[in-house]
């Protein structure tokens, strides 16, 4: 039995997806020239991951014939939030912190990295302490 289609894009759907992101709408032809910067890849393949891209909802066509551009249907932000959100469900069993903790512990953030993450935290943490009060008090009503 095959499997079925993910949804979330494959590394060379991620690759057109980087493309797209950073110039707007893309002629396969000059689509197929960035790509080609970092390796060979031949244009009807771009074509078919397209075609499959526009299936799956993540890409689509604007205008026809030789002048049809190409254009992202998700933002990369959303992309980013819908991936990390399947690897914090599957390999850290739902558990951002294991996943934050991973990293930090990793070794694989650089001490801006780390001070800019304890900026966030520091940000977030104000916000959210006054909502649960605001939450148990309410509760307590």
């Amino acid at each position: 039995m095959a499997r079925p289609a993910s949804v979330h894009p494959t590394d060379g759907e991620l690759e057109i997806l980087r493309v797209l992101w950073a110039n707007g709408p893309t002629a396969l032809s000059t689509l197929c020239e960035t790509l080609r910067q970092q390796r060979e890849v031949a244009t009807t393949t771009i074509a078919t991951m397209l075609r499959v891209m526009s299936e799956k909802g993540l890409v689509k066509r604007l205008g026809s014939g030789r002048g049809a551009q190409w254009a992202a249907t998700i933002t990369q932000k959303r992309t980013a939030k819908k991936m990390v959100g399947k690897l914090v469900d599957h390999v850290f069993d739902g558990s951002a912190d294991l996943l934050a903790a991973h990293l930090v512990e990793g070794g694989q953030l650089s001490a801006q990295q780390l001070a800019e993450l304890r900026d966030l935290i520091d940000q977030r943490s104000p916000a959210e302490s006054s909502a649960k009060k605001t939450a148990k008090k309410g509760a307590k009503r």
